[in-house]
């Protein structure tokens, strides 16, 4: 924890989510990976990262009391579990609204995301401490990026080194992130929605095992790099030797080449 921090930071973990592009028949953020789900993997990063003082988690409504059953009181530190919206904003504003008091900084983390390591989570405060007032975490984009019309026709090659594909968790102050739900505007990046607002965002580096798990490649991959050592069953797994292997190759590249934000 930071000594001169003043305030709460809170991360929020949307998971209410259906991930129909997994082909899955149950939420995506509840798909076992090397026997964790994704959510679960997720919470233990925000937690082991140090700079958390409470997770709100956000699920479907059916499944609130099983999660809850998971994260009894006590835990350090501690998970709070609420129902989720139809939309992921809507979702984002019911875990804002179950942020403790005094709660001064917001870290919105997709569950997806599963194989984050606690240092990103670090990093992301760090520069809210350090007077950013919203960061995200990115990448530089590998590949080379077309825009295209409805009938896939090329518009434009944009500038590569200008472009960075967005991870999170995505650190805001408080204030601002509520004021930026105010209105009941649906985004899946809660960044776009502070960039409306005229307000500087500002990017800190990605990190290669951040990457979203959307696809069924995507789990493929995770459950390889999970499985390649012994010893992988949390978020530490990854160490820094392993992101010159499958995580440059296999994360990053395809995030950059489907456009995803988040």
């Amino acid at each position: 924890m930071t000594a001169d921090r003043r305030g709460r930071v809170v991360a929020l973990i949307p998971a209410a989510g259906m991930g129909t592009r997994l082909g899955l028949p149950q939420p995506k953020a509840f798909v076992d990976v090397a026997g964790a789900t994704l959510l679960s993997r997720s919470v233990a990063a925000a937690r082991e990262s140090g700079v958390v003082d409470q997770v709100v988690v956000i699920v479907p409504p059916d499944l609130v009391d099983d999660v809850r059953a998971d994260y009894p009181p006590g835990g350090s530190p501690d998970v709070t579990v609420v129902a989720g919206g139809a939309e992921r904003s809507d979702s984002v504003r019911a875990g804002l609204a179950a942020a403790e008091d005094g709660t001064d900084l917001v870290l919105v983390h997709d569950a997806a995301r599963a194989l984050v390591p606690p240092e990103l989570f670090r990093r992301v405060v760090t520069a809210l401490l350090d007077g950013a007032e919203a960061v995200v975490p990115g990448l530089p984009v590998a590949d080379t990026l077309k825009r295209v019309d409805g009938a896939g026709l090329v518009l434009g090659t944009p500038d590569r080194s200008e472009l960075r594909a967005v991870q999170t968790p995505q650190g805001f102050s408080a204030v601002l992130l509520r004021h930026a739900h105010r209105d009941g505007a649906d985004a899946t990046d809660d960044a776009g929605l502070i960039e409306a607002l005229g307000v500087d965002v500002q990017v800190v580096p990605g990190d290669h095992r951040a990457f979203k798990i959307t696809t069924p490649f995507d789990l493929e991959v995770a459950r390889l790099l999970l499985g390649a050592g012994s010893e992988a069953s949390g978020p530490e797994v990854l160490g820094a030797g392993s992101e010159a292997s499958g995580p440059d190759a296999l994360g990053a590249g395809s995030e950059a080449s489907s456009g995803e934000s988040l």
